[in-house]
């Protein structure tokens, strides 16, 4: 599990096949999970001034693999006892999304971002949503993207900073929200009850846990 606050920004060494190399500060061990721009990995290696984690084809073709050169997000999974701050975050990337649009507020700056419509259920307004391993609070939602500001503290200290209008990154949307509708979507209703819930609804249930 992780939450979400990027701990570092390190560099790609190298992508050979499925390894992914990354020169980081952060000490790993063989076995542990790494969120890489928000894609949890697992490390196979560890190097003199990094590590190695397994990136399989399937995951290659899921991934916004654009932006697995250079630099990345970095994150280590969350330990017991860990201080728990930004969302709850499983490192499970539901699609890659395309930026249409940062406009620059002088304070803020609003990122517009589109996805597959099949994910815009689980886009909650005042929710969270994980972009490239960042935590952000959804602002509004359309048929087809959503709406982000984002603070210019975090658009320097993250990779926001490179992006441009058709950037693809990664999007993780809210857990909750997608459990919710899988379990709505399997329980047996009668015909005049609806399959699926309100966005206020999805909402209500996320702020117990």
């Amino acid at each position: 599990m992780f939450t979400g606050l990027i701990r570092e920004i390190a560099n790609v060494k190298s992508l050979v096949g499925s390894t992914l190399s990354i020169k980081s500060k952060h000490k790993a061990k063989i076995g542990d999970s790494i969120a890489i721009n928000g894609a949890c990995l697992t490390v196979i290696e560890v190097l003199g001034d990094g590590f190695s984690v397994e990136l399989s084809p399937e995951s290659q073709k899921l991934l916004a693999m654009e932006n697995y050169k250079n630099e990345v997000h970095i994150e280590p999974a969350m330990m017991m006892g860990d201080r728990f701050e930004g969302h709850v975050v499983q490192g499970h990337i539901d699609c890659v999304g395309t930026i249409k649009e940062i406009k620059n507020n002088g304070n803020s700056f609003d990122v517009f971002i589109n996805i597959p419509t099949k994910q815009i259920p689980f886009v909650v307004p005042k929710g969270s949503i994980t972009i490239d391993g960042v935590s952000l609070t959804v602002n509004n939602v359309s048929a087809d993207s959503f709406r982000l500001t984002i603070i210019p503290h975090t658009m320097k200290e993250t990779l926001f900073k490179n992006y441009k209008k058709g950037s693809k990154v990664n999007v993780e949307t809210d857990m909750f929200a997608r459990y919710v509708s899988h379990i709505i979507a399997h329980q047996t209703k009668s015909p005049s009850q609806s399959s699926s819930l309100t966005w206020n609804e999805v909402d209500a249930i996320n702020t117990h846990f």
